[in-house]
């Protein structure tokens, strides 16, 4: 069996197929995939299933219900669990970032731990922290000197790799980032752009899945959590919440995506606005 005889990129799969892969990856990441997501199965699952030389998407499910639980149960929660992403994307989050909470974060840890911590969380491929790096290359000179703490993590091992790699397509590169960033901050390889080291060692990348205990982040100034839990149930959603609470510091902002909020979720965060954003922080400085 090749690649070549597969024969479903775009074919149904059963309700029964389907049961059994959202069931998979809800025990695994806390995600749940509603019954409108067969074909972002099927999307997802069908370069996995090609790598693998089977011969369609739902051939390749019933090997994972008939197989003993393992690595390729693992790649088809990591396929499914990626998330859409770009550089900067949605713009103003990024902005707000720049113009108003890092010049505030920097003035109220100037004159005590001269420290800053970001943690971008579900950073897919990598465009997130990398537009945070190019941010803070370009704006904030004043760091240097300071104890820097840049952390990246994503549930899929693929996207870490791709993350830390820090190589992006034409079309990649087209979506969201501003040309002068493209010509200071990467070099071109034929067709493809690879970051430069300056910026690609700036962050520590690391696997996290957000539903299991989070065992490797210190305390951050700014979570950068943004379109992740929507994809999680209540209870799930309130555990995270708890737990991002734990580990803001005093002042610190936790920024999520714009159909997001804590509302009816966890009352011990306020909104904040500032300009088209909303941030949230702790009510009272701190976690319980």
């Amino acid at each position: 069996m090749t690649a070549e005889h597969f024969s479903e990129p775009q074919a149904s799969i059963s309700q029964l197929d389907f049961d059994y892969i959202r069931a998979l990856v809800r025990e695994e990441s806390s995600i749940v995939l509603d019954d409108g997501k067969m074909y972002l199965v099927i999307s997802r699952l069908s370069p996995l299933a090609r790598e693998n030389d089977f011969p369609s998407v739902g051939a390749f499910i019933s090997h994972l219900q008939s197989a003993v639980h393992g690595e390729l149960h693992t790649l088809a929660v990591e396929a499914i669990a990626t998330t859409e992403t770009s550089f900067f994307r949605d713009l103003h989050p990024f902005v707000e970032i720049r113009d108003t909470i890092l010049p505030e974060l920097i003035r109220t840890r100037r004159d005590t731990s001269k420290s800053l911590s970001i943690w971008s969380a579900a950073c897919s491929s990598g465009q997130e922290p990398h537009s945070i790096a190019m941010i803070l290359r370009d704006r904030f000179a004043e760091l240097a000197g300071w104890n820097l703490q840049l952390l990246a993590s994503d549930i899929s091992r693929r996207m870490i790799e791709r993350a830390q790699e820090g190589v992006y397509t034409q079309i990649e590169v087209n979506r969201g980032l501003p040309a002068p960033y493209l010509v200071r901050f990467f070099n071109q390889n034929e067709s493809r752009w690879h970051l430069k080291d300056e910026l690609r060692g700036m962050f520590r990348f690391f696997r996290q899945n957000l539903a299991d205990e989070w065992v490797a982040v210190p305390p951050v100034d700014i979570l950068i959590l943004r379109n992740v839990l929507i994809y999680f149930d209540m209870e799930t959603r309130r555990k995270v919440l708890r737990r991002v609470r734990r580990l803001l510091r005093p002042g610190g902002y936790l920024v999520l995506g714009s159909a997001e909020t804590t509302l009816n979720l966890d009352q011990e965060f306020v909104r904040v606005r500032s300009g088209r954003t909303v941030f949230y922080q702790v009510s009272d400085g701190n976690g319980d």
